[in-house]
């Protein structure tokens, strides 16, 4: 039952969209009907500037954190803690609250795997760092440097079944973003 209460709870937690609040307080405007129309933080600073950016990946970031910190404090195994993280995902992505249209999960995802496995970040930084100076894509490499999260927690002695699923929760952060894949590497073979 507590699994059951955790998952719900972490759909839903997933449904404030930060972007959207940061901006009704910043400009009492609505974020979907700015700029590319997500309520997350890339399209956030471009309409509102750098605070509105940094205040939405913080608090969409903690929101992914806050997930997977209250299922360890509740006593939660990996599984259920990366299974958390996917709903918060899906929450954030699908948000009943505003009618299944939320944002594509970057920041959600990068605090709840900072906050799964602190060595994350150095894989995030890592890749990006390697993949940016080949691609010119901010949004390529940083995707790149997702893909290499569950290579590195199998180097890290994690079990498959925290592997896989983290397989899955990048998968579905790559499936939200396949339009922008295929857009940024269109304009990358194009220019060769």
């Amino acid at each position: 039952m507590l699994i059951y209460i955790y998952l719900l709870a972490a759909y839903f937690l997933g449904n404030f969209l930060t972007g959207f609040f940061i901006v009704r307080l910043l400009g009492k405007k609505d974020i979907r009907q700015e700029g590319s129309g997500n309520p997350g933080a890339r399209n956030a600073g471009r309409t509102h500037g750098k605070l509105a950016f940094v205040l939405t990946f913080l608090g969409d970031a903690l929101k992914g954190a806050l997930v997977v910190l209250a299922g360890e404090y509740a006593g939660l195994g990996q599984e259920i803690l990366l299974l958390g993280l996917g709903a918060a995902l899906v929450g954030h992505i699908k948000p009943i609250l505003f009618r299944f249209r939320g944002g594509m999960g970057i920041s959600a995802f990068i605090g709840g795997m900072l906050a799964f496995e602190p060595l994350s970040t150095l894989v995030i930084v890592a890749g990006f760092l390697i993949f940016y100076p080949l691609t010119k894509s901010f949004t390529i490499a940083g995707l790149i440097s997702f893909i290499l999260i569950p290579i590195s927690f199998f180097f890290l002695g994690y079990k498959l079944l925290p592997i896989f699923i983290t397989v899955l929760l990048v998968i579905l952060i790559l499936f939200v973003h396949a339009e922008d894949i295929r857009e940024r590497f269109d304009k990358m073979f194009s220019k060769s």
